[in-house]
């Protein structure tokens, strides 16, 4: 999809006038991993720089099936009935074997996707830890540009490592499907640490019991863990996407959330420190991919691992050597 300057320009000027068509060309571009588009890449996203950082940046997170397509399928109704542009990032697991993925994500919010207010895109995580793709970060400016008021990032439910998810949002609701019986106990500190908000989704009909029951047990949790004097004490919300009860409620908190580090002076701090993280990633990642792509680095690494394999060097001695 290589293009020259002059389109980066229209390309540009077409997406700051809210184009979806524009705008899915623009993440097909950044998704790239050719060295042409990836400078063309670069060269749309620094044209664009002054013109992102309005929208909320919200991020839901949770395990399969806990019910986060339907959830935000309701709330961007609602919320686009308040008169907000509405963007969704989802992130579809790959397959570690074929490095596929499914990408369905879209058709389980069928309502939301056909609305000319809203913009959907799945994306495959690509193996990414965190659940994230890994051109979240970029596609989400590119949304921000493009005049969302809101950008909602869905990421793949794997757990502890969810946390690198704080790395790229305002504000995290980990969504927790009451009876599974891997509730309280399920769920890693280090997760719970990254919450801004516990929502326990499909609190209706015979679930309704168990719901308030997981509230509860949320609530008291994260009250302990709250640090002494801290700005933000995370609520836990109790919804029903079905029967859009207490999506109005959680809305309110985030936006209440965002209020509050925009009085403090925290939002655009912590953004700084995102993008700081995230250059660091984006180092690391390249270093890695060079390192791979040299012939001899990688003939090298072959016959390493056959050492160890053989149990002749230890991993870390082979590691070692590899790095010389």
């Amino acid at each position: 999809m290589t293009i020259n300057a002059a389109q980066i320009k229209a390309l540009a000027a077409q997406i700051k006038k809210g184009s979806r068509l524009a705008l899915s060309r623009a993440i097909t571009l950044i998704e790239s991993t050719t060295a042409a588009d990836r400078t063309a890449a670069g060269q749309l996203l620094q044209s664009l720089l002054p013109h992102t950082g309005g929208s909320i940046r919200l991020g839901l997170t949770g395990a399969p099936g806990c019910g986060k397509s339907t959830l935000i399928d309701q709330l961007g109704l609602n919320l686009i009935t308040l008169g907000k542009r509405v963007a969704v990032l989802a992130i579809d697991p790959s397959s570690t074997k074929s490095g596929g993925s499914i990408l369905a994500d879209k058709t389980r919010m069928g309502r939301l996707s056909a609305l000319e207010s809203a913009f959907i895109r799945p994306s495959p995580s690509s193996g990414k830890l965190g659940g994230d793709a890994r051109n979240t970060h970029e596609t989400l400016l590119l949304c921000e540009a493009a005049g969302f008021d809101v950008v909602i990032v869905e990421t793949v439910g794997i757990g502890q490592s969810e946390a690198v998810i704080a790395d790229i949002v305002d504000f995290v609701a980990i969504l927790i499907q009451p009876g599974t019986g891997d509730e309280l106990q399920g769920l890693k500190r280090g997760v719970l640490e990254i919450a801004n908000m516990i929502v326990v989704t499909k609190s209706d009909g015979e679930g309704l019991i168990a719901a308030a029951r997981t509230a509860g047990d949320y609530a008291g949790t994260l009250h302990i863990m709250t640090a002494p004097g801290s700005p933000w004490d995370p609520p836990v919300q109790q919804v029903s996407a079905i029967e859009n009860q207490g999506l109005d409620e959680m809305w309110v908190q985030i936006e209440r959330h965002q209020n509050l580090l925009n009085e403090k002076g925290m939002l655009e701090e912590i953004r700084r420190d995102q993008a700081a993280r995230r250059l660091r990633v984006l180092v690391e990642e390249e270093v890695l991919a060079r390192f791979h792509r040299d012939e001899k680095n990688s003939a090298k690494l072959q016959k390493l691992e056959r050492m160890v394999r053989s149990g002749e060097l230890t991993p870390g001695v082979a590691a070692d050597d590899a790095l010389k």
